[in-house]
């Protein structure tokens, strides 16, 4: 299959998603009310592929000791929306944590995340977790020893990773996997925590100034998706986890270097770090999302900061169609007693309005049902 990186490079143009997925139905029928044989093939091809993007997965901590001694606590931890997960053909998160029981703190640091290898894995495993960036500012809170456990962890689990690693080439290579039909290319970048960063020979994360004018960043970003290239994928994902906490929108820097991505091929921008919610736009027929927030943490509810609602969130589920991003759907879900909730009636109409007013500088077509959002991915 010849992929979008590979087409855009080629200067083949006009590659945009299918706005809506009422666009087609999904069982045409013939004159006769019944389907015809061609129909019949042409829906079994057109079955989407369903991809789900959360926030920060912060599994450490509070929530550990909450769920770790419990016999279904792997599975509890995902509360209502575990069903919802597990219907999805992958799921895509930021790690917010290390996976292990080995090491010793980083000096000087605020705040610590370690989860526990028997409760952490099986519960990434439950809410079939495909992929994690690890490129964040936790994922060394034990230095390199649980970072490694924490690679080998997720290896011996099937989950791919990307955005740390042994060295600074390990941490920048890109990962692959499965999902549907689809084979997915991912890789992680980070510009929080510089002291994290990996070096030649050094472990750490895949730290960058993430800032599309600055040389050696597009260098550096060349040469990833170069990597993923050579695994033909079908679709290939950013995660990034930039910015400062707290902020409702995007860095212009960021804005630049979210839409700089989807010009050099790249279909997913998954943005984290801010832990509240943030706009999404569609450039050229792809979704940045800007901030996922978080989807399960132990952290303090900073309700009373005005627009922060940071125990509020959303999963982000991408319909891909005929091989191409159709249309991306936000379903509000909430964090209730360090557990992931699907969203009751008020807290869904909160997130349905702050996305949609987040979105709006970005001229985002949003459509509302049922305590959702579609966002249909189309280029004019």
């Amino acid at each position: 299959m010849r992929t979008r990186r590979t087409l855009l490079a080629s200067g083949v143009t006009g590659l945009v998603g299918l706005a809506g997925c009422a666009a087609t139905s999904p069982n045409p029928v013939d004159g006769s009310g019944g389907t015809t044989e061609n129909d019949s093939a042409d829906s079994a091809e057109s079955d989407p592929t369903r991809l789900g993007f959360v926030g920060d997965l912060m599994l450490g901590r509070s929530v550990n000791e909450r769920w770790a001694g419990e016999d279904d606590g792997h599975e509890s931890v995902w509360g209502s929306t575990l069903p919802r997960l597990q219907e999805l053909d992958g799921l895509i998160g930021n790690l917010e944590c290390c996976v292990s029981d080995r090491g010793t703190r980083w000096p000087d640091k605020g705040y610590y995340f370690r989860a526990a290898p028997a409760f952490a894995v099986p519960a990434l495993e439950a809410a079939g977790a495909s992929f994690v960036s690890l490129a964040n500012n936790h994922v060394l809170d034990y230095g390199e020893p649980a970072l490694r456990d924490t690679e080998s962890h997720l290896s011996d689990a099937g989950i791919a990773h990307a955005g740390a690693g042994t060295d600074r080439n390990s941490a920048l290579d890109p990962a692959l996997f499965e999902a549907g039909d689809l084979t997915v290319a991912a890789f992680g970048l980070t510009d929080q925590a510089a002291e994290f960063a990996a070096e030649a020979s050094d472990p750490g994360t895949a730290f960058a100034t993430l800032d599309p004018s600055v040389p050696g960043t597009r260098s550096l970003v060349t040469g990833i998706l170069d990597r993923a290239a050579e695994g033909d994928p079908d679709l290939v994902v950013a995660s990034l986890h930039w910015g400062p906490n707290w902020e409702t929108k995007p860095r212009a820097v960021h804005e630049a270097f979210g839409r700089w991505l989807i010009e050099q091929g790249v279909d997913v921008v998954h943005g984290h770090s801010a832990h509240v919610l943030q706009g999404v736009e569609v450039y050229q027929g792809r979704p940045i999302i800007y901030d996922a927030a978080d989807f399960v943490d132990d952290y303090i509810s900073y309700q009373d900061r005005q627009g922060v609602r940071n125990k509020r969130s959303a999963l982000f589920e991408l319909v891909v169609r005929d091989g191409d991003p159709d249309e991306l759907v936000v379903e509000p879900t909430a964090i209730v007693d360090e557990a992931a909730t699907l969203a009751d009636e008020e807290v869904a109409e909160w997130v349905c309005d702050t996305v949609a007013e987040r979105s709006e500088a970005f001229d985002t077509e949003v459509e509302r049902s049922d305590n959702r959002l579609a966002v249909p991915l189309s280029e004019e």
